[in-house]
């Protein structure tokens, strides 16, 4: 408790004490830039802590990974950029927390992101990208990052663990409608967070159109343990892409696609004879939509996703969250989220058709406050419900205090 009241009159001192922060902060960004040759070579460090704090129902929500009703998830963020000339530019992100998703494990720090783009002309036409990084897919993962993200987590298509198992293969449709009894934080949603994967992307705007594809080492399902290429290697790739469309400043309409396999190797002794990973595939479409007007922002994407699934067939699912963002002064903003995911049906084994996972719904509401340019207060609450057999909910409660570099 006495801890909690100092964190409390921190922030409310925050406000009073603004001019000297700003002053604080702008002296750390200018040790933390450096420049050589005539100004051709410049990098900069920079970074975000977080602190966020999570109260919830069990089952989990999301990707969290942990047993408990409560969790203490503190996170520094590091990222390095350094632009050589016009043309070559490298960055980093580099992160120190429990986790890439927040759970009860030791503080261990991991390299996340690390790649160079090589941008051959002055107008944006083609980019080409080769490292760790996230999937061009969807708007989501421009905007992932806690100082961005209105929210606390991330959308439903994001986060929402399914019975997709890619460690093992079901012996018979009936194990994997009934699913494999591993601990929740073993399966895998549509697409993990931002998917870190491994590989090369090609980029850029066309006038009105923008365009990014891209060759992985892993599927937008797969874990943080399969992003490093020396982990998964390119024995079977996946390809994914994104075309944009942008009609008017206020709007930004997008079609994405991906398909690779999902399976980790592990897997490929427990497959049918004379099949391997590469014959069961994630296959992606998705489409997705902003418009910005005035104070009002306004997000949304649907993913529709088939998982070929060993000794059962087509699995398919459809996920969707439609987001808004009001900000009703410069510092204080609020955040309306709703989301959804539908499922389909496969064999149950006995002759008959099963849905391979419950309907369900969530609504996530947010508000933040910015003390300065370079401090932000968020709180959330959400509620999940599901629409089928047992009709289980939960709700959460969150708050993230985070401090931009």
């Amino acid at each position: 408790m006495k801890t909690l009241a100092l964190f409390g009159g921190a922030l409310l001192a925050l406000p009073a004490l603004g001019g000297a922060v700003e002053e604080l902060f702008d002296r750390v960004d200018e040790s933390l830039t450096l420049s050589a040759f005539d100004d051709r070579w410049r990098a900069r460090l920079s970074g975000l802590l977080d602190l966020e704090g999570y109260f919830f129902q069990q089952p989990t929500p999301g990707l969290l990974n942990t047993a408990g009703d409560r969790l203490f998830a503190p996170r520094l963020t590091l990222f390095l950029d350094t632009q050589f000339g016009p043309h070559l530019y490298a960055f980093a992100q580099s992160r120190l927390d429990r986790g890439f998703d927040p759970g009860d494990g030791p503080a261990r720090a991991r390299l996340d992101e690390y790649a160079i783009r090589f941008t051959p002309g002055d107008d944006g036409r083609f980019r080409l990208q080769a490292g760790k990084f996230a999937a061009v897919t969807g708007n989501w993962n421009a905007r992932h990052l806690s100082w961005d993200n209105p929210f606390i987590n991330a959308p439903l298509p994001y986060e929402n663990v399914t019975t997709i198992f890619d460690r093992e293969a079901p012996a018979r449709a009936a194990d994997f409608v009934h699913g494999l009894n591993e601990p929740k934080y073993e399966y895998n949603p549509v697409a993990w967070g931002p998917a870190y994967g491994t590989g090369l992307s090609a980029s850029g705007q066309l006038g009105r159109f923008d365009y990014a594809a891209e060759m992985k080492n892993t599927s937008l399902s797969a874990r943080p343990e399969s992003w490093d290429a020396t982990e998964i290697g390119f024995g079977h790739p996946t390809f994914s892409g994104r075309m944009g469309f942008r009609p008017g400043p206020e709007w930004n309409l997008g079609i994405s696609g991906s398909a690779g396999p999902y399976l980790r190797p592990e897997a490929a002794t427990m497959l049918p004879a004379g099949r391997g990973v590469g014959d069961y595939r994630e296959w992606v479409v998705a489409q997705d939509l902003r418009f910005e007007w005035h104070r009002l922002q306004l997000w949304a994407e649907v993913y529709e996703a088939r998982f070929e699934v060993p000794r059962v067939g087509e699995a398919d699912t459809l996920a969707y969250y439609i987001e808004a963002k009001y900000k009703f002064t410069p510092r204080f903003f609020g955040a309306l989220r709703w989301n959804q995911q539908l499922f389909g049906t496969v064999p149950n084994g006995v002759g008959g058709r099963v849905a391979w996972d419950r309907d369900l719904w969530r609504v996530d509401l947010a508000a933040g406050y910015r003390f300065t340019a370079h401090t932000q207060l968020k709180l959330q609450y959400g509620f999940q419900q599901e629409t089928v057999g047992p009709h289980r909910s939960g709700s959460s409660v969150a708050a993230q205090f985070t401090v931009r570099f």
